[in-house]
């Protein structure tokens, strides 16, 4: 019996890695880290919550 998947999340991960992998290709590692920190500004900004509890 085979079931279909209405979500995957291994897909899901696969997308999203390779997303950020295409705007993080040409970066230096001074512009990755800006780029995560920018990132994690975001997500703290839009969902109220640091993205690393400490």
């Amino acid at each position: 019996m085979k079931t279909t998947k209405d979500f995957d999340c291994v897909k899901m991960m696969r997308d999203i890695r390779d997303k950020i992998n295409t705007e993080i290709v040409k970066m230096d590692s001074a512009q990755i880290i800006e780029y995560f920190r920018k990132k994690s500004e975001e997500y703290k900004s839009k969902y109220g919550q640091p993205v690393i509890n400490k």
